[in-house]
């Protein structure tokens, strides 16, 4: 019989309620900075590119639900020695879209850039009750390496000479 232990993740959790109003995004930049710069003993330490990249999530994510979610809306952001997860919820059911970019238009790649930064996006739907977009970015450490190229084993001549043949 072989018994299975399970490893305690240790998560840290903060959750916002955020007024329909463009003045939103702005405060949910400065929130998500504060939370995610504090400093958590028992966490990974999320480092200075990945709270600007998940600022700039939260930003076109409030800014999404704030003009098309027909309510206030709730920040939801998440981390653990893995992840940084944002979550933005809204009452509108409608899942967001994703806009192929043009010079025409004066916006529309919020989501694009979403995208591009985020290790997954998705969009959880409640019904009638709205939907949760949420973005999850991999930290740093756990991104893979570079693969490194195989060196060729050196030769008798190229050996060292203080290294004992086996």
């Amino acid at each position: 019989m072989r018994a299975h232990q399970r490893a305690h993740r240790q998560v840290t959790r903060v959750e916002y309620a955020l007024p329909q109003e463009a003045a939103s995004a702005g405060r949910a930049r400065r929130l998500t900075s504060a939370f995610l710069t504090r400093s958590r003993g028992h966490l990974t330490e999320v480092d200075a590119e990945r709270v600007d990249d998940a600022t700039l999530i939260v930003s076109e994510l409030v800014t999404n639900a704030t003009q098309h979610g027909r309510s206030p809306c709730r920040l939801r952001l998440e981390v653990s020695d893995h992840h940084v997860t944002v979550e933005v919820h809204d009452a509108n059911p409608e899942g967001p879209r994703v806009l192929r970019p043009s010079t025409e238009r004066d916006s529309g790649r919020g989501l694009a850039m979403v995208r591009h930064l985020a290790a997954r996006l998705e969009v959880v739907g409640s019904g009638r009750r709205g939907k949760a977009v949420r973005a999850v970015l991999t930290l740093r450490h756990l991104e893979p390496l570079p693969i490194a190229r195989a060196r060729p084993r050196p030769t008798a001549l190229q050996r060292p000479r203080n290294l004992a043949r086996s």
